[in-house]
């Protein structure tokens, strides 16, 4: 087991800081033994993240706190006192979503315990955190959509206006996240992570979890490609392999793709603010409705789970209520 001074390097694992109340400057929080290593256990043999280690050292913070407030060992924590723990911290404020990664964390922390042959159960087995209201992805309307992809801006470069007819052609009509958007290459090879083949209306991209797929790209998708490749050679520095370019010729960050789609949307007239996801939740949102083929969407999306496209099926019965409270006589309240 490293020194507590080793460890403390790693981007403070070991010691949280606590904010007296006064103003003062913060004290260090010394870990307990057993969380100290857990860390450790999740940098040097799970491979975490340095900032999921970090999410993970502020649940543990939490739970020494708790634990020290009521006096109670780590080793001899159980049921009933991680549920008024869980409790205390819904009280203070803690959203949901948090109380549930912070509860993970301490189910991961004593399952490790547990292995270690040090609890003999697990206190947070079977304790869930407080159910959270999911909100629903925000979509543009068809007219919206359809107003903004069809746009055109008449003065300025012409160049990088037929580049960002084309990304929003290509997020719209093909549902791509901005990280596959802005990875495709103009063609294929060894290092590509994405790119269209123009020949058969495919585009190929590397996804969430290194999952590739292909998603047919539309007749006006299409024309806005050619439309950017014939000015492409004119932006690009000569040994750029990304499709889409910046006007110094380099490959176009997802900041950037935002801030284009931003201006874009403002200057097409959109009552709302736009970015690149909303273009995909609109596609996804769009298909149903006029499909209804919930598992041909979740491919091309590239979901893994099914429950994850079903969010649209909600976005889909919105627009039936609202077509229904518009047009129903027995929706109408009579004046």
């Amino acid at each position: 087991m490293p020194s507590a001074p080793a460890a403390a390097r790693h981007r403070g694992v070991v010691a949280a800081r606590r904010e007296p109340p006064d103003g003062t400057p913060a004290t260090p929080l010394p870990l307990d033994a057993d969380v100290v290593e857990h860390l450790q256990h999740l940098r040097v043999e799970r491979r975490l993240s340095a900032k999921t280690l970090l999410n993970y050292e502020e649940a543990f913070r939490r739970l020494g706190e708790a634990a020290q407030r009521d006096g109670v060992a780590l080793r001899a924590a159980q049921p009933h006192h991680v549920r008024h723990w869980m409790a205390r911290l819904h009280a203070g404020g803690l959203a949901p979503r948090s109380i549930a990664i912070t509860l993970s964390a301490w189910r991961g922390l004593y399952r490790w315990l547990g292995h270690e042959g040090r609890v003999a159960l697990n206190p947070v087995e079977g304790l869930r955190a407080p159910r959270a209201a999911k909100p629903l992805p925000k979509a543009l309307s068809v007219d919206h959509a359809v107003a903004l992809a069809d746009h055109r801006q008449v003065d300025g470069d012409a160049r990088l206006e037929a580049r960002d007819r084309c990304l929003v052609e290509l997020l719209y009509g093909c549902g791509l996240r901005v990280a596959e958007l802005v990875g495709l290459d103009v063609t294929p090879g060894g290092g590509a992570l994405g790119w269209i083949d123009r020949a058969d209306a495919e585009a190929h991209v590397l996804g969430k979890g290194s999952k590739r797929r292909s998603v047919p790209v539309g007749r006006a998708a299409l024309a806005a490609l050619d439309d950017w490749l014939a000015q492409r050679g004119s932006v690009a520095q000569v040994d750029e392999p990304a499709l889409f370019v910046s006007r110094h010729g380099r490959r176009l960050t997802a900041s950037q793709v935002r801030t284009r789609l931003k201006e874009r949307a403002l200057q097409a007239g959109l009552p709302t603010h736009v970015h690149p996801h909303m273009l995909r939740h609109s596609y996804a949102s769009h298909l149903l409705q006029s499909s209804g083929d919930l598992r041909a969407v979740q491919e091309l999306l590239g979901h893994a789970n099914i429950t994850t496209t079903q969010v649209y099926t909600k976005l889909d019965f919105q627009h039936l209520a609202k077509a229904y409270d518009a047009a129903h006589p027995r929706a109408r309240k009579k004046s």
